[in-house]
C-alpha cells in the first residue's frame, strides 16, 4: 500500500513461521469464553497469522473481528462470524461494514504507505518504534511507542521513521456513518496500488 525503499530482499527472506516478516515478537490472542457452570475460560490462543503486502514491506494480522454492532456473544456467535469471514481474507478490506476490525500492522524500516481513507473511526496506537502520521493538509506529526492516533475518516499515511528497524501498530477500525465536509462526502480511499478490496461500507 505505497512506496516501497529497497528493503524487499531483506524482508523477503526473512519470512517466518505464520507468515511473519518483521523481528519483531510474535504476538499471540488469548480469545476467552464460558464453561457450562458460567466460569471464565481460555476458548483458544494461537499466534497472530500474518499475511505480507507491497512487496513483502508491509505485513497484516488480523486477531478478530466483529459483523454487527452490538455483537451478540450468545453461543459463540461473534466467534462463528469471525471465523466465517477470516477463512476468505481476500473479502475482507481495511473496514468490515456494520463492524469492527482489530488488525496489526508491521511496517519494514524505512517503509511509507500510500495515501488513503477509510470510513471508518479507527483508534492506532504505536507497539514498538517511531512512525510518522502524515496528513493530505502536509502536517506531519511523530508518533512513539505507546502514542495514539484517532482516524476520524481522514486521508492519512503512515512511514517508518527508522531505516533499519522494523515499526509496529495496532488498529481498531470500527465502521462509520458517511462523513461529509464543505458539502463533499469523504468516502473510502485506497489509493491506486493497495493491494486490498474495497470495504463495502
Amino acid at each position: 500500500m505505497g512506496d516501497a525503499t529497497s528493503t524487499s530482499a531483506f524482508t523477503k527472506a526473512s519470512v517466518k513461521v505464520n507468515g511473519k516478516l518483521s523481528d519483531l515478537p510474535q504476538p499471540t490472542t488469548y480469545i476467552t469464553s464460558h464453561n457450562s457452570s458460567g466460569q471464565a475460560i481460555v476458548h483458544s490462543h494461537d499466534p497472530f497469522q500474518w499475511r505480507p503486502y507491497d512487496d513483502s514491506n508491509l505485513a497484516f494480522a488480523v486477531p478478530y473481528t466483529t459483523s454487527r454492532f452490538p455483537p451478540d456473544l450468545n453461543n459463540d456467535a461473534d466467534l462463528k462470524l469471525h471465523q466465517s469471514l477470516i477463512s476468505t481474507p481476500d473479502k475482507l478490506g481495511l473496514v468490515n461494514p456494520k463492524g469492527t476490525v482489530l488488525r496489526c500492522v508491521d511496517f519494514a524500516p524505512g517503509y511509507a504507505c500510500g495515501m488513503h481513507r477509510t470510513q471508518s473511526l479507527d483508534y492506532g496506537i504505536v507497539m514498538e518504534g517511531e512512525v510518522d502520521m502524515v496528513l493530505d493538509s502536509g502536517e506531519r506529526y511523530g508518533l512513539k511507542r505507546g502514542d495514539v492516533a484517532i482516524q476520524r475518516a481522514t486521508q492519512h499515511q503512515w512511514v517508518n521513521k527508522s531505516n533499519t528497524q522494523w515499526a509496529r501498530m495496532m488498529f481498531v477500525l470500527q465502521d462509520c456513518q458517511p462523513l461529509t465536509v464543505a458539502g463533499k462526502e469523504m468516502g473510502e480511499d485506497l489509493g491506486t496500488n493497495s493491494g486490498l478490496p474495497p470495504s463495502g461500507n
